[in-house]
């Protein structure tokens, strides 16, 4: 069966190889998957994004200096379900994939089915995105651990969990002495923790992510961030493209996630066990399930034992990581999952209520 799927993108966050959101790297995966596989594979995105199939911008371009208040996002949000409906209307589209956490402020109008996939924790999402009151809308999470904490009455699909392009990850680079954190610079993520268990541990370590234009994120890189860089030893190197994440992923002695909030997968971590590199982490939400504690990674729970894991990664077998890679985390086993998924809601007529 021929997929037409139009692909939904949160506004404020361009889909493009070096993104470091989540939800944007698996949008941009399952683009690219649609297209290899000759289905056709329509985008709508912020300016700047690049993608596969056919992109169609939405206004935002995050502009330097310009922080996104409300008054902008509503803005944004209106101007994203116009250029949704224009997609509809001049292209034949047999499904709508929505994957940002506002995704209920530029819902379609009722008639061809919506797939929401839930990327992030489920309380940060409004009421009315869990229980729509669209018809044809269907929601599913991507890991065991968030859905354990659905919220009741809310109805989902079952899961399909993230994946990672797992071959293309395979490099021939050696271990250097220093580890990485990388993703989106805000305070949920932890970073400083990071940074100062390097510090603690006597280990260089690079910082590789982005800062997006929210207040809170702004305030924790000037605040949190910066007077723990050093520029030599400590080092933020911004968002990096996929070619130098998989050599510095691979290089590095281990990833290093101290996660604040319970994480709903982990695609920095599933990335650096494809490149043979193993994971300390705090075990929040799916990262627990996805470290194999003293066989692909250490789980800890504070900085003092996170310095104490850095020099405990040098034990671990890089080979075991790459086959747990391969075994778990495959973004072919996760496009496939998702594409009878396309099949199976495209032929389905919403049920009217």
């Amino acid at each position: 069966m021929a997929l037409a799927v139009l692909s939904v993108a949160y506004p404020f966050a361009p889909v493009r190889p070096d993104t470091a959101g989540g939800a944007e790297h698996v949008l941009a995966l399952l683009d690219r998957a649609l297209v290899k596989a000759g289905h056709r594979s329509v985008v709508v995105a912020c300016r700047g994004s690049e993608v596969e199939g056919l992109l169609v911008e939405s206004p935002w371009s995050g502009k330097e200096g310009v922080m996104i208040t409300a008054g902008i996002r509503r803005s944004v949000q209106e101007q994203q379900r116009l250029e949704i409906h224009r997609a509809l209307e001049s292209h034949d589209i047999g499904l709508v994939h929505m994957h940002g956490i506002d995704f209920d402020c530029y819902m379609p109008q009722p008639g061809v089915p919506v797939l929401a996939t839930l990327h992030l924790p489920l309380p940060w999402y409004s009421p009315e995105a869990l229980k729509p009151k669209r018809p044809g809308t269907y929601l599913h999470c991507v890991s065991a651990s968030q859905r354990a904490a659905c919220p009741a009455g809310v109805a989902l699909l079952p899961d399909i969990e993230n994946g990672v392009p797992v071959e293309r990850l395979r490099t021939k680079v050696g271990k250097r002495d220093f580890v990485i954190s990388l993703g989106r610079i805000c305070p949920e993520k932890g970073f400083h923790i990071a940074l100062d268990a390097a510090g603690r541990a006597g280990t260089a370590m690079l910082l590789a992510g982005e800062v997006y234009p929210y207040e809170a994120h702004a305030q924790y890189y000037s605040g949190e961030i910066l007077p723990r860089i050093d520029g030599r030893r400590r080092r933020f190197i911004g968002p990096i493209g996929f070619e130098r994440k998989r050599r510095l992923l691979t290089a590095a002695r281990c990833l290093l996630v101290p996660s604040l909030v319970p994480e709903t997968s982990s695609l920095a971590a599933m990335e650096a066990l494809a490149c043979g590199t193993p994971v300390v982490a705090f075990p929040a939400g799916a990262l627990a399930d996805i470290v194999e504690d003293g066989r692909t990674g250490f789980l800890v729970h504070d900085e003092y034992e996170m310095s104490e894991a850095i020099g405990a990664a040098l034990s671990l077998d890089p080979g075991e990581c790459r086959r747990a890679a391969r075994e778990r985390f495959s973004s072919d086993a996760m496009t496939g999952r998702y594409f009878e998924l396309y099949e199976r809601l495209s032929l389905e007529s919403p049920v009217q209520s």
